[in-house]
């Protein structure tokens, strides 16, 4: 498979994973199947919950941004993607996480309102670093192994001052970055696992064993280890990327996110013509704070390839 399609599935996957999610959240487990009990039957665009049919939410919003900033910008400028989180927190987004809102809207310095939020609160591993990094992941993946997860870590860092959110970014980055080179994300994880820091590794060598159900899970899945062992279990329990998602929504819970992250390796693993066409048409990423623009698909695929050449603006 052409890497192009890898990658602009992966982009276009997390999309579709969150805007399906997104009318379950916080819903009981099954929900999506006892709606759409028909695999192909069509419908589940179905909006709800203060979403449209077709909207994605906070989740693709994020990962746009990222996507823009590193395209505008050329490099890793992380005073800059700050205040564009900032800006986009402040025109009230339909849904912001309440860690993500109270960081960006603290008042402290981009260096160090995440680390003040976690001393202050002693809880920061939420998946909200998580759920947007689909498209860094596919625009740092050409840079190899150390420079992906680094970068992981370092945006993820803007918003969660606790490692262990930054460390299950990082291993998304080195999965999606592993299958865009047509390597197996499901066999890598035991040699991704000896990359991530020792404090958390054992933590996630549970949740991304092969045994490992969400079912086990000790914390709810709105949780960065739960919800990434969760994208990994649906991708490792299905053969399609249409029953991957359905089986992550069908978790229950934070539906939009874990069908993201879902929907980001399942779409690198599948590629983009595994999508279903009915997903992708109604598809698309309103942007609070940039004067009514609206995302389809074409953008994003545009921005897909664009993340995926490693092509800045200015050399655009």
């Amino acid at each position: 498979m052409m890497r192009i399609q890898r990658a602009a599935g992966a982009v276009v996957g997390s999309a579709v994973g969150d805007a399906l999610g997104g009318p379950f959240e916080f819903g009981p487990p099954g929900a999506f199947s006892a709606r759409f009990p028909e695999p192909g039957a069509g419908g589940e665009m179905c909006g709800g919950g203060g979403w449209d049919p077709g909207e994605a939410t906070d989740d693709t919003q994020m990962a746009v941004l990222v996507a823009e900033f590193l395209l505008e910008r050329g490099g890793l400028d992380l005073p800059d993607v700050f205040a564009r989180f900032q800006r986009w927190a402040a025109s009230e987004p339909k849904d912001i996480g309440l860690q993500t809102e109270d960081v960006l809207t603290n008042g402290m310095p981009w260096d160090l309102a995440a680390a003040i939020h976690f001393q202050v609160n002693q809880r920061a591993a939420g998946n909200g670093s998580l759920m947007r990094a689909s498209s860094s992941a596919v625009h740092f993946a050409a840079a190899g192994q150390a420079a992906t997860m680094d970068a992981a870590r370092r945006i993820a860092a803007l918003t969660h001052g606790d490692r262990a959110a930054w460390e299950g970014t990082a291993i998304f980055h080195e999965l999606i970055r592993l299958t865009l080179e047509d390597t197996d994300p499901l066999t890598a994880i035991p040699d991704v696992l000896a990359l991530v820091h020792p404090d958390h590794r054992g933590r996630y060598a549970t949740v991304l064993a092969p045994a490992w159900h969400p079912d086990q899970a000790t914390e709810f899945n709105g949780a960065v280890w739960p919800c990434l062992g969760s994208a990994v279990w649906a991708l490792r329990t299905t053969t399609s990327f249409e029953d991957a998602i359905r089986a992550a929504i069908d978790l229950g819970g934070d539906t939009d996110t874990v069908a993201a992250v879902t929907g980001g390796l399942a779409g690198a693993y599948y590629g983009l013509d595994a999508i279903p066409a009915r997903w992708t048409r109604p598809l698309h990423v309103p942007l609070p704070g940039s004067d009514g623009r609206v995302l389809h698909l074409t953008d994003l695929l545009h921005l897909a390839h664009r993340l995926a050449e490693g092509l800045s603006t200015r050399q655009a």
